[in-house]
């Protein structure tokens, strides 16, 4: 279950204006070197990000109108649209990244109480009620503004939103078990959470920041494993 929709609202704000500051804070040659995710540039995930926008305003208009509007005309089409995005000047991404979220605050403005209780369909295939949207759309931003390998680290992001994405990274990596299991407990709040998987539980110790970068598949730094390494974990999505 996603979060209240008036924090993810306020992330989806946040989220945007720190993936703009990770952006902003990389010269050209850096933008266009390999980046953290596999096969991309800083270029293909700034435009990956900003087609986002675009495909969550579909969902939004499809919560709206009730006409059917997927996030993307298809798989390949997706594709396609990242690769020719990362080829624009950094200028023509940064206004495509802002502009594309503006419409889709704009689009999510204008639901009213009954439209945001409407389904509308996710690129995965989940069918979800739009109040789902502007967390899918807070943890693009907020995640990918880490990914970006500029000024902004997990430690910059809200303790709530870290909270809130080990929520959902644990109970994905539950329902799959794919991977060791682990507990995290972090040295800087009450809380725990445990990951369920093969073998008797490994407990990791860290910051909350740096426990959400490692259950999200991000380096980490700071961990510390009961009774030996930090477990390695299979990929999050």
């Amino acid at each position: 279950m996603a979060p209240a929709p008036d924090l993810t609202r306020a992330w989806l704000e946040e989220g945007t204006a720190l993936f703009l500051k990770a952006f902003e804070s990389l010269d050209d040659e850096a933008l266009a070197a390999p980046g953290t995710l596999p096969g991309w540039t800083g270029r293909h995930l700034v435009a990956h990000v900003a087609a986002n926008a675009d495909a969550l305003a579909n969902l939004a208009r499809w919560a709206r109108t009730g006409e059917e509007t997927p996030m993307y005309a298809s798989a390949a089409q997706r594709d396609a649209d990242i690769e020719a995005g990362s080829r624009q000047p950094a200028t023509q991404l940064r206004h495509w990244v802002a502009s594309s979220a503006a419409r889709l605050a704009d689009s999510l403005d204008t639901l009213t109480a009954e439209q945001w209780t409407h389904e509308v369909r996710t690129a995965q295939g989940r069918t979800v009620p739009a109040t789902e949207i502007p967390w899918l759309r807070s943890r693009e931003v907020m995640v990918h503004a880490v990914d970006l390998g500029g000024a902004v680290t997990f430690a910059d992001l809200p303790s709530a939103f870290d909270a809130a994405l080990l929520d959902e990274i644990t109970a994905r990596r539950s329902a799959g078990a794919e991977g060791p299991a682990v507990a995290l407990a972090p040295t800087d709040d009450e809380r725990t959470w445990a990951v369920a998987g093969a073998g008797h539980p490994t407990t990791v110790r860290g910051p909350l920041a740096q426990l959400t970068a490692y259950l999200s598949g991000r380096p980490a730094t700071g961990l510390l494993a009961d009774g030996g390494a930090v477990p390695t974990l299979p990929r999050w999505l």
